[in-house]
């Protein structure tokens, strides 16, 4: 049986961008997995990943929560190093 650190390890996202997709989509990790490994595949999936990783720092930052908004920026910005080359 396959369990979530599996399919997040056989995956090209991390855990905490998975994470991020889930929170910005409100969408369970499962899903969110399912959806993210789809889009990392494209360069336009790669463009909406961003910015919805981006997106989800800018609205906690706005919200008061810059704890969690300087983790989502480190997340972001880990994304986008990997992708770069790809033209995340």
């Amino acid at each position: 049986m396959l369990t979530l650190r599996d399919c997040i390890d056989f995956s090209d996202l991390t855990e905490e961008e998975v994470l991020a997709i889930a929170e910005c989509e409100h969408i369970p990790l499962v899903t969110a997995l399912e959806e993210g490994e789809c889009m990392v595949h494209t360069k336009n999936g790669r463009k909406q990943l961003a910015v919805m990783i981006k997106g989800q720092a800018e609205m906690c930052e706005r919200m008061g929560n810059t704890v969690h908004a300087q983790h989502l920026n480190r997340v972001y910005d880990a994304f986008m190093r990997r992708f770069d080359s790809k033209n995340a």
